[in-house]
């Protein structure tokens, strides 16, 4: 790790820091995150206030931690505090920008600067993989390439490195040129240009030159003349006019020219020619999308020197990268996240930090293979993981390779240690693994799907895929519409819309939620279960379930006289109220006509609240009929206004201070003035919203199947029970294993509903069955048995499964049975 100074920072900014522990004022971890500080000794902590929280109500905790260093937007929360050191800004981030820029001053080895719409993460991790033998090479962890994530990138970047590869996002107008005066890139390379963030610039060409002013200060441009805006733009470009530019593609104009490719057995071959000379190269994958991400790297190879005879060789070593964590079920009632693709120690605490949020599970289990081309000796290198190990709590580490093994020493007594992969297979039935969360983090020689195919859970091919980074993604979009101070409660109902109410409340947990709602008691009482200790309101309690409710601290909605007499009954005659009162959320009827309390039950509400110490009123709240509706805002208005009355009386009358909800998804963006105290986040939260909202939200689940089987029948067959599938011509037919049991619902069959294979709609002919359906294909000559199929997610959006059934969106969630299995991933 790289040693850094708070003095040396204030000096780069031209401040003065404020030092209370003189002893203390180097580290070297800088963290924006405080759930991530791993050395808090060894950290300087940067408060940040956006929309997403705000870090400087961490700053105490973290001192009682150790952490000695910080940077700060406001000083209120940190000058009482003795033995700290701090920086105060006006802008944290723009603090950090020109820190990074200072630190990339000293920096003369090349640096290469990447951006496009997309391939960046994986042109730089192809890059290194291509590049590790003979340089010694930095590179931006996973996808940190933010406003925030490059300037720390930057700042790692030290004097042994003699290279290093950093990647730069962008999704509004006006921030590339923060980002290019951090990174000053030598090299620059612009991978494409698509749609991503499109909605924030007015056309392509103004997201192109956003993005090339990157590279306004680069010697050298590689990019593919095929893009023709992007070659366009970048031949036009007073700014790049002395950058001198090496392309790509199969225009004449191009350098490394494409004369022709094709596809077989699963690779493209290539036939290419660079100066004058004629070559082919043959690419480990046959996607479109993989051949142009090779491309850029061969490229910036052939600039480098490489023979095409070095250049092939190493290329066919590279594999597929899963841009993702997947968390999936695993055996003996355990989960397993998958993050075998890489071996780093930074991806090692992002993984880390995942695997802290699976708070159901007590025992965690850490498969970890030896660590390559990390730049620190064996010795600083294994000491760390055996810190980062003890400080997240872990069981069981199970080492593989031999330099792991090695260092035994550093890690607990309970550790196993394995030569090779193949010898923990053959011990790993011995494994005390029960009740777990098992995380793979290995080099990708270790082959550690090997691993994960043995302890994962078998199951349905049919599997409901969960975002999560798009999720979280989705609640920041809301948390970006509220008021200060504004809470939120986020609705894990319905097996939290389809999409597993433990998981999606772990992560909801980790990242900042209020409050979560459930609509019966056993719900709330199994995430209690999980280990979710948020306030939790349950929305249609039932009187068998009161007791359980006051034994694991749910709070009811009590919506009439008879919920409250009777949970009062129960609640008075508990030990304890005086110090430690029940909870309880009382529900208004304003319009909706459903549950709640109506104008003229206040005086004779309040009079029984009052007679009942016993409770405490959490929450007074109401639900909106229409609040997406432009048509009925008169009504929506007219709601808001009663409840604004409603509940000024209950507070006169009761004295009681509480909580005030009534704003649902859709009208957290529409009725603004109505936030009150809290809103409550449903369907947004899972990528649904209006018209209006759509292009900010993010798919959160897609539902997937694969071929079972292809069949070739002739003009006159039929297909399906009753022969409801006519064969009028020679057809390819495909069986899905996806039914009705599945939430694939019969109104769906003969033709009326589709699914998507390799960008492609089929659609189903005959009836749907219980476990399967049956698509026609013919129009499809390359699909194969085993290919993924699309059944909602992208590009079938969820929306027109919908419409198809004469439905809403939360119905085709909601129906997704359970046996459908769900796998989490986060980006």
């Amino acid at each position: 790790m790289q040693d850094f100074s708070l003095l040396q920072f204030a000096d780069y900014l031209s401040v003065s820091a404020q030092i209370k522990a003189a002893s203390k004022t180097e580290f070297k971890e800088i963290v924006f995150d405080s759930r991530k500080v791993f050395y808090p000794v060894n950290s300087l902590f940067v408060a940040i206030k956006s929309n997403k929280g705000d870090g400087h109500k961490y700053i105490k905790d973290l001192a009682e931690k150790g952490v000695a260093n910080f940077i700060v937007e406001r000083d209120s929360e940190i000058k009482n505090i003795d033995n700290v050191n701090y920086i105060l800004v006006d802008n944290a981030i723009d603090a950090l920008q020109k820190i990074a820029t200072q630190h990339r001053n000293q920096f003369t080895s090349p640096i290469v600067g990447i951006t496009g719409s997309n391939g960046k993460t994986i042109v730089k991790e192809w890059l290194y993989s291509v590049l590790q033998e003979d340089y010694k090479i930095y590179r931006s962890p996973k996808s940190f390439n933010s406003q925030l994530g490059v300037p720390i990138s930057v700042l790692q970047i030290n004097q042994e490195n003699n290279f290093a590869i950093i990647e730069a996002g962008i999704s509004q107008p006006n921030e590339m040129h923060k980002l290019a005066s951090v990174i000053q890139p030598d090299w620059g390379i612009f991978t494409n240009i698509g749609s991503a963030h499109a909605e924030n610039f007015n056309s392509f060409e103004e997201r192109i030159q956003e993005k090339m002013q990157l590279f306004e200060r680069c010697k050298v441009l590689f990019y593919c003349t095929d893009h023709a805006l992007i070659h366009q733009e970048v031949t036009q470009s007073k700014q790049l006019a002395n950058c001198q530019k090496i392309t790509w593609g199969k225009q004449e104009n191009a350098q490394l020219k494409v004369i022709s490719s094709h596809v077989n057995l699963g690779n493209t071959f290539v036939r290419l020619i660079w100066q004058e000379h004629e070559h082919t190269l043959t690419l480990p994958f046959a996607d479109s999308a993989s051949v142009e991400n090779i491309m850029h790297v061969c490229l910036l190879m052939l600039h480098l020197g490489y023979n095409f005879e070095t250049i092939q060789s190493r290329i066919l070593q590279l594999q597929a990268l899963e841009m993702r964590l997947e968390i999936k079920a695993a055996i003996n009632n355990s989960v397993i996240i998958n993050d075998a693709y890489s071996a780093d120690i930074e991806s090692l605490k992002i993984a880390l930090n995942s695997m802290e949020q699976q708070v159901k599970f007590k025992q965690r289990v850490l498969f970890l293979s030896d660590f390559y081309q990390t730049g620190k000796s064996n010795d600083e290198l294994y000491s760390e993981i055996s810190l980062l190990i003890k400080q997240k709590g872990i069981s069981l580490l199970i080492g593989i390779g031999e330099e792991i093994a090695t260092f035994r020493n550093y890690f607990p007594n309970s550790s196993l240690f394995f030569k090779t992969t193949n010898d923990c297979l053959d011990n790993i039935a011995q494994i005390p693994i029960h009740n777990a969360c098992i995380l793979l983090k290995g080099a990708r020689v270790f082959e550690f799907e090997k691993i994960a195919d043995i302890l994962q859970e078998k199951s349905h091919e049919t599997v409901l895929e969960i975002n999560l980074s798009a999720l979280l993604q989705n609640l920041n979009y809301y948390r970006s519409l509220l008021k200060p101070n504004v809470k939120m409660m986020a609705m894990v109902k319905a097996f939290s819309y389809g999409s597993g109410s433990a998981e999606i409340a772990n992560v909801l947990q980790h990242n900042g939620v209020d409050y979560l709602a459930v609509a019966y008691a056993d719900e709330g009482i199994a995430l209690r279960k999980a280990g979710i200790t948020l306030p939790i309101m349950v929305m249609n309690p039932e009187k068998d379930g009161l007791l359980a409710m006051i034994e694991h601290q749910l709070a009811p909605e009590i919506y009439n006289f008879r919920i409250l007499e009777a949970f009062s009954e129960i609640a008075k005659n508990r030990a304890g109220y005086e110090e430690n009162p029940i909870k309880i959320q009382l529900k208004l009827d304003t319009g909706m006509h459903r549950l709640g309390f109506e104008k003229a039950d206040l005086p004779e509400l309040c009079k029984r609240i009052n007679a009942m110490p016993w409770f405490e009123v959490e929450a007074v709240f109401s639900h909106l009929a229409a609040s997406s509706e432009p048509d009925f805002d008169d009504f929506t208005q007219m709601q808001i206004h009663r409840f604004t009355d409603w509940s000024n009386y209950i507070q006169q009358q009761t004295g009681r201070t509480f909580l005030r909800h009534i704003l649902n998804s859709g009208g957290i963006s529409r009725h603004v003035s109505a936030h009150f105290d809290m809103v409550r986040l449903g369907i947004g939260l899972y990528g649904i919203g209006s018209k209006e909202e759509q292009p900010f939200l993010q798919h959160v689940s897609t539902l997937k199947t694969t071929i079972s089987q292809i069949k070739e029948l002739a003009m006159g067959e039929t297909v399906g029970y009753n022969r409801r599938g006519k064969i009028t011509q020679s057809s390819r037919i495909a069986t899905l294993p996806i039914g009705y049991a599945d939430g694939f619902l019969r109104k769906l069959g003969n033709g009326k509903g589709c699914v998507f294979i390799n960008g492609q709609a089929a659609f189903t002919i005959g009836g749907i069955c219980m476990d399967m359906c049956m698509v026609d294909i013919t129009h499809l000559p390359k699909v194969n048995e085993g290919d993924t199929v699309i059944v909602f997610g992208n590009p079938q959006h969820i929306h027109q499964m919908a419409e198809t059934l004469d439905t809403i969106p939360y119905e085709v969630l909601t129906g997704i049975s359970a046996r459908v299995k769900r796998i989490y991933f986060q980006e």
